[in-house]
């Protein structure tokens, strides 16, 4: 039987930590403040003129079942993860998973530091008719504030995207930088036989006044369908997804609606975690919200054309509809 969610706990899981991922969790956030790139991993050529940016997502990597047996690699974190690599971010990945799963090649060039974990967090989906049914099999140990080797961690992008009440709600008082939010794993409890259903959002009034930038989809918040308006006007930068119709967007409680690129959708799974970790870094680069909102709409457009990771489209290809297709002043009134 699986538990319905995950408490987070104010003692520490006995799964223990040794003491050279320690060392390493430690070394990496003191270079990391120091605003030096750092990577255990194969190292990826930077586009040129790109600028230098420290990218790190915080939540659970995942298996999804395949319906012909088998998995892929999964979750907000690995999708996001990839997706800023693709955009020329030093990457990082906090999580919990399996140690086969860490050493995928798939995630070469990403600096994964992994507190341990004996099973992989497992999710089962299945869509209907563009409704996704989902089951979770199996869930890893939560990461928890007091995972963090500092009291108070400094970096460009900072991501916490939780897929299953993984992510301690404390964790994001200690991060120091443009804080993202995406809420899915927050949003969602499951049954005995582990339905996963949506439910409100408990916790957000201990994360939203750490946050810059909430990034959720309609989907997420059909557990609380009167929350929106309440959410968006709890911090700086907002955007709700809306699939084929774009998004919206609330700067300081201003709402924008920022249109789509058209696309022929084959795969969907993914798509708001590559939203997400594009709208952040173009935000970062830029300070802009709603020039960030449609790059971020094309980056995810183009992610949806194919299967898996192989979709993530890369700088130059969003750069290119970009340049051809500029975001109409209009927008911006």
């Amino acid at each position: 039987m699986i538990s319905r969610s995950v408490r987070i706990p104010t003692s520490r899981y006995n799964f223990s930590i040794d003491p050279a991922t320690c060392a390493r969790m430690a070394l990496y956030w003191v270079r990391k403040s120091a605003g030096v790139c750092y990577n255990l991993t194969k190292r990826l050529p930077r586009l040129p003129n790109a600028p230098a940016m420290h990218f790190t997502v915080i939540g659970h990597l995942t298996r999804d079942l395949l319906p012909t047996g088998g998995f892929i690699l999964g979750g907000t974190a690995s999708y996001a993860a990839l997706t800023a690599r693709q955009l020329g971010a030093d990457v990082a990945m906090l999580t919990r998973a399996h140690p086969d799963d860490v050493t995928n090649p798939l995630l070469d060039g990403i600096e994964i530091i992994n507190l341990g974990a004996f099973t992989t967090t497992t999710f089962q989906n299945v869509y209907q008719d563009g409704v996704r049914i989902q089951h979770v099999r199996a869930v890893a140990d939560p990461i928890l504030a007091d995972d963090l080797p500092n009291k108070h961690i400094r970096g460009d992008i900072f991501l916490l995207g939780p897929v299953c009440q993984e992510v301690d709600p404390d964790l994001a008082a200690h991060l120091r930088g443009l804080v993202g939010v995406v809420p899915q794993g927050w949003l969602r409890e499951w049954d005995d036989q582990g339905l996963v259903h949506a439910i409100p959002w408990r916790d957000a009034g201990r994360i939203l006044p750490h946050t810059q930038a909430l990034i959720a989809s309609e989907d997420d918040l059909r557990g609380d369908p009167g929350s929106e308006a309440a959410l968006v006007e709890a911090v700086p930068v907002a955007v709700i997804t809306r699939g084929w119709r774009g998004c919206s967007v609330w700067v300081e409680g201003v709402r924008h609606d920022v249109p789509p690129r058209p696309a022929r959708e084959i795969d969907p799974t993914g798509a708001g975690d590559i939203f997400a970790a594009s709208f952040l870094v173009r935000l970062w680069e830029t300070g802009d919200p709603i020039a960030a909102a449609y790059f971020a709409n094309v980056a995810a457009s183009f992610s949806v054309e194919a299967v898996g990771f192989a979709a993530i489209p890369d700088r130059l290809r969003i750069e290119a509809f970009l340049q051809a297709n500029p975001l109409l002043a209009a927008i911006r009134t």
